[in-house]
């Protein structure tokens, strides 16, 4: 009890000192929003832009051309039902669905990406795995993580009252019940990246519900472009006030 009062009260102190911090940003999220914060594990992350107005991007993210395939420009709607979102869309996924418990952001990219920065708050969920067989015990269990459940011995008339709209039928597959499967952000490299679309790809194949699935296509390119904070895996530090 004393433990979470002191959490609770140390979080309060967090947000008073970055509330009085606020009015000095010159490079805002929206003329309205200075920043937001969002729980990153166990940390909270502050995330704003990159204050310095000179600041240019290095590394990987500066490429223009890439071979494709598999590099190819993905279309703006890759799946029926799930909803392209940007910037903007993404912090208010971290400040409604994700902070209520009701959603979670994926970094799709296979962990030598994730390992470079992440977005905060996101947890990596390598594409691979969303691919992997039905019943691979490792995609079982990352399922339930999101909030599915297994079913077991439905009877016939139950699946064919289902398959008509019925008994919230349009969330459940013969093997897996998505009624309290929760909302998912998934992103990876950009446009030009394939590994969070082949994601929500295979989570709709498995039957998980397209309109509970969001694609920040933008991903860190665009994320990296707009001065965005980004997380190091290793220490969950960030780098937005280069």
């Amino acid at each position: 009890m004393k433990n979470s009062i002191l959490f609770s009260l140390l979080i309060c102190a967090a947000l008073i000192s970055m509330q009085s911090m606020a009015a000095n940003l010159e490079v805002k999220i929206t003329e309205d929003k200075p920043y937001t914060v969002v729980n990153h594990g166990d940390e909270l992350v502050k995330v704003q832009r990159i204050q310095n107005t000179s600041n240019t991007i290095d590394g990987a993210f500066t490429k223009t051309s890439r071979p494709c395939p598999p590099f190819c420009v993905n279309p703006l709607n890759i799946e029926e039902g799930v909803a392209t979102v940007a910037e903007l869309e993404v912090i208010k996924f971290m400040e409604t669905s994700m902070h209520n418990g009701n959603g979670i952001i994926i970094d799709a990219r296979t962990p030598s990406w994730h390992n470079k920065g992440t977005i905060p708050g996101s947890v990596n969920i390598p594409f691979t795995i969303f691919e992997m067989s039905a019943d691979d015990p490792e995609l079982v269990e990352v399922l339930e993580r999101l909030g599915a459940k297994q079913r077991d011995d439905v009877s016939v008339v139950m699946r064919s009252l289902e398959k008509v709209g019925l008994f919230g039928g349009k969330e459940k597959t013969d093997t897996w019940d998505f009624s309290d499967a929760r909302q998912l952000l998934l992103w990876c490299n950009g446009p030009w990246c394939g590994q969070s679309p082949r994601a929500i790809r295979a989570l709709i194949s498995l039957g998980y519900p397209a309109e509970k699935l969001y694609y920040y296509r933008g991903g860190m390119q665009m994320w990296q472009s707009l001065g965005l904070s980004i997380v190091m895996p290793s220490d969950m530090s960030t780098y937005a006030s280069k």
